[in-house]
């Protein structure tokens, strides 16, 4: 273990971990290297199995500390990204007939649809369903499929659901559907036996936050501390840029070009798209950037402020979007009302609904539309008369 220890030993201190805590694990290290030894076992040796064996000699020698599993991930994690150690064994379930089908559906809607994994496996979840209902004795009997068993489907799945829940079961089998007639695995379009749901489109009006509420939701960030800093640059960049979570989870200090003042955001279909960086959101960036642990130590740019300083995820950045509402006292929301926020800003200040859908980045101007029913004084002009009202 002798050539990796140094290696590991910076690992650590990347991660955020403190000097401390880098040494005790380098005693674990040096613990696990003599064992080794007396087995006979080298360094590529090391599987999960072998570390619970060795978890085991350390219990029974008396050892309180590092007994657990979670002792040897570090080391272990760190062995397997630079190739040392074995990647783990994942047991996998038998292959089926359903199994196959899903796979090639998984690739197709990444490869062909360009959909992003969150979004896949949305889709999923529906089709996995269908096909298993679609299952018998004799596997999928999917050339035998009619348009009296589709509808009969959705109608059981959706009954007494709300309208969304429903939405998300019709949507999911005629995307199947299409991907399976598409294939060729069945012979007619029958995504066209699915009903609609019955809904009016644009019928609810998007939720805002009052531009005091902005103020409270921002003036919430300490940020005397690394946790403040950072929430405070993740919601000026949501307020400023109307970006989605996973775009801001997904930002790699490489996506901003800080001579000209832009930033890459990747966003659908997987879609890198440039903007403008406002100053205000550069500022806020930079003082994350130059108070955060380690720099270095990842390549997104908003990380956990805790060891170990792995990136943050899209549940992650919501999760600081909610925090951010409990700490102004304000009804927690999640982080797409921050850009519907944006938007509202920007049409009370006179932009139009072009220019909105371009700063949102939609591909059509029916998703942009929502936002004109927003805006009341606009359309009051265009209300005609009650018959016999006095003028």
């Amino acid at each position: 273990m002798a050539p990796y220890a140094p290696g590991f030993h910076t690992s650590l201190i990347d991660l955020g971990y403190a000097e401390s805590y880098a040494e005790r694990m380098m005693q674990l290290v040096s613990h696990v290297n003599r064992w080794m030894m007396e087995a006979g076992l080298g360094p590529d040796d090391l599987t999960a199995q072998v570390a619970d064996r060795f978890l085991a000699t350390r219990r029974t020698q008396g050892h309180r500390v590092w007994i657990s599993p979670a002792a040897m991930r570090p080391l272990l994690d760190h062995l397997r990204d630079i190739g040392v150690a074995p990647e783990p064994l994942a047991e996998e379930p038998p292959i089926t007939e359903l199994g196959r089908l899903l796979d090639e559906y998984r690739t197709y809607l990444i490869e062909e649809r360009g959909l992003m994994p969150n979004t896949v496996e949305h889709y999923l979840t529906p089709a996995r369903s269908f096909l298993s209902v679609c299952s018998g004795t004799k596997g999928l009997a999917l050339e035998d499929l009619t348009a009296a068993e589709v509808t009969a489907f959705v109608v059981r799945e959706t009954r007494g659901r709300h309208t969304g829940w429903a939405q998300w079961i019709v949507t999911g089998v005629r995307s199947l559907l299409r991907f399976l007639h598409v294939s060729g695995k069945i012979a007619g379009p029958l995504a066209q036996a699915v009903p609609p749901v019955a809904g009016w489109r644009l019928s609810a009006l998007p939720k805002a936050l009052e531009p005091s509420q902005v103020d409270r939701l921002l003036a919430s960030c300490d940020q005397a501390t690394s946790v403040g800093l950072r929430d405070f640059a993740i919601l000026t960049t949501l307020l400023r840029l109307g970006l989605r979570a996973g775009e801001v989870a997904a930002l790699k200090l490489s996506d901003i070009d800080w001579r000209h003042g832009e930033i890459v955001i990747h966003g659908k279909a997987n879609r890198a798209e440039r903007l403008p960086l406002p100053t205000d959101v550069g500022q806020a960036v930079v003082a994350w950037l130059q108070r955060r642990c380690r720099p270095g130590s990842a390549a997104q740019v908003f990380t956990r402020v805790h060891a170990p300083h792995h990136g943050l995820t899209t549940a992650g950045v919501s999760n600081v979007v909610r925090a951010a509402c409990v700490r102004a006292g304000l009804p927690p929301v999640g982080s797409h009302r921050l850009r519907h926020t944006v938007a509202t800003q920007m049409l009370r200040s006179g932009a139009g609904l072009a220019e909105i859908g371009q700063v949102l980045r939609h591909r059509s101007s029916g998703a942009t539309a929502i936002y004109a029913k927003v805006d009341r004084v606009s359309l009051s002009v265009l209300a005609r008369p009650w018959p016999g009202d006095v003028v």
